[in-house]
């Protein structure tokens, strides 16, 4: 397969700004793949099908970001068990039935604040109540997540992180952002950056590890408000290398070279 042109590409819109083909392009250097390549494609959800359709064999994965996630659930000929909970897949592999959904953001989520040092949590909080926060609720889930607070500026939009944790078993409460009391020790925010403002200025303490799902610009003005507070704070970042390693591992059936790829973030 080295030998023959393969392709793959990040899918979303924006996405000039993704850091996806770094990632992958170091992997495949790496991994000795001189043959494939990995592009940007900037589209939206409702030109997913079209662009899968007219599609050669040479296409092998594609990276799925914001808005495409749902609506690559929606067009792949086989859903895994994740996305299908989720509703939303960020990665598009193609195999011998066709394009199969996976969602690797949950591995990301995870292994970040295991890296980060949080190998068990209880109690736990996630900003926002999109795809990614429903991601991330299913991370904390599998790090023994028993109680999650969904903190939103609308709770009426909470409905999908909120079915998604209560399938899991978690117990759940929805707080209204405004004025909002954090107190769990392991938080995810997956709030945009138009939302960073209320965030920050929600009260944070010492102790508490807060996952910022955002990498850029960075720090963010959570970051900041949690580190001078005492906290801890994880970039985003940590959550886009993770989770490209796993979809390198899906797209070309190779363990993923977490160096080179670790290299070629640090350098940028």
């Amino acid at each position: 397969m080295a030998d023959r042109p393969q392709r793959a590409a990040v899918l979303g819109r924006p996405v000039s700004h993704s850091l996806s083909p770094l990632l992958h392009r170091a992997a495949y250097a790496a991994l000795g793949l001189s043959g494939w390549s990995y592009d940007a494609l900037d589209v939206g959800a409702e030109d997913v099908p079209t662009l899968l359709a007219g599609l050669g064999e040479e296409w092998r994965g594609f990276s799925v970001t914001m808005p495409c996630k749902q609506a690559a659930v929606a067009v792949a000929d086989v859903v895994e068990p994740l996305p299908r909970l989720l509703g939303a897949a960020n990665t598009l592999v193609r195999t011998a039935a066709g394009w199969r959904a996976e969602n690797t953001d949950v591995a990301g989520v995870g292994t970040a604040l295991q890296v980060a040092g949080v190998d068990e949590v209880g109690h736990a909080a996630v900003l926002g109540a999109g795809g990614t926060a429903a991601a991330a609720a299913v991370a904390l889930a599998s790090l023994g997540a028993e109680r999650v607070d969904v903190v939103v500026r609308e709770p009426a939009r909470a409905g999908d992180v909120v079915r998604v944790l209560e399938t899991l078993g978690v117990r759940v409460r929805v707080l209204p952002l405004a004025g909002a009391q954090v107190e769990a020790p392991v938080v995810v925010s997956t709030v945009p950056v138009a939302g960073q403002p209320a965030v920050a200025a929600l009260e944070w303490h010492g102790g508490q590890t807060v996952l910022d799902v955002l990498y850029a610009p960075w720090p963010t003005p959570l970051a900041e408000r949690v580190s001078a507070a005492g906290g801890a704070v994880i970039s985003g970042l940590e959550v886009l290398f993770w989770q490209a390693t796993v979809q390198v591992e899906l797209m070309t059936g190779e363990p993923a070279p977490i160096g080179a790829m670790r290299a070629a973030l640090d350098a940028r």
